[in-house]
């Protein structure tokens, strides 16, 4: 039986997209990328793994894609969290891509563990233990809109005090997931054409830094400094600018 109630959430629904998403509509099915924010991971007086070594090499890497996206994509903005070796906070890193409205948040790392014999690539997306707590913290903090003026107007007819309106609130975390997945794949994918790197796949877990941003979102391991193989190719130049072009050529790819 034809259901109006759903046929009217479906509809809200794609409103919403399209009235909140940071994402531009061209097309039916289409987006535009406007704006990415690549995140070097660790920095300042956090050094991460290999006593400073991923503070570094995850800096190179995020600056060499960053290089490559603005020299093919000139209509792409680009922005660092950050672009030398100083601090910045986990939260910071976050709201930096909220504030810029990004349309795809990448956060890069690199990876150790006590087993030596461990290697290979990660990319991560949120973990889906992790979307209900993103939901259920969105619809606490949309709160707070209700204190601002004109508010409706601010947020396109958003209302949190409405039970629909967090329905489809569900389906646009719902939409992050996808998008991050579709994403992460890709990554993954081409990192297996990078010599000495072996993928691990895509996988899942609540990482603060994109557990706080509002677009697709991944977290990329590029390899295992505590494993010889992986840190003799994050070790050299060569090694570093293959899994640039492997993260370049998954947001090409997406992109298009």
């Amino acid at each position: 039986m034809f259901s109006y109630k759903i046929f009217y959430a479906s509809v809200l629904t794609v409103l919403f997209y399209l009235g909140l998403s940071s994402f531009t509509p061209v097309n039916p099915g289409g987006y535009v990328i406007n704006t990415i924010v690549l995140d070097a991971g660790h920095g300042g007086k956090d050094p991460g793994a290999g006593n400073g070594r991923e503070k570094k090499f995850a800096l190179d890497i995020t600056l060499k894609v960053g290089q490559k996206i603005k020299e093919n994509f000139p209509d792409v903005r680009v922005i660092y969290t950050r672009d030398k070796d100083v601090f910045v906070p986990l939260h910071e890193r976050a709201a930096i891509a909220n504030r810029n409205k990004a349309d795809l948040f990448i956060s890069i790392h690199c990876n150790a563990n006590t087993k030596s014999h461990v290697k290979g690539t990660e990319t991560y997306v949120m973990g889906l233990h992790k979307t209900q707590d993103n939901l259920d913290l969105a619809k606490k903090e949309n709160n707070v809109i209700l204190l601002e003026e004109d508010y409706k107007k601010t947020y396109k007819g958003f209302n949190p005090e409405s039970p629909l309106a967090h329905i489809m609130l569900a389906n646009y975390q719902h939409a992050f997931m996808t998008q991050s997945t579709n994403f992460a794949a890709k990554v993954e994918k081409h990192f297996s054409n990078v010599g000495g790197i072996r993928s691990r796949g895509v996988k899942q877990a609540g990482f603060l830094v994109i557990w706080e941003t509002t677009m697709p979102s991944v977290l990329i391991e590029t390899g295992y400094l505590s494993n010889a193989e992986d840190s003799r190719v994050l070790a050299t130049e060569k090694g570093r600018e293959e899994i640039a072009d492997a993260i370049f050529k998954a947001f090409e790819e997406y992109k298009k």
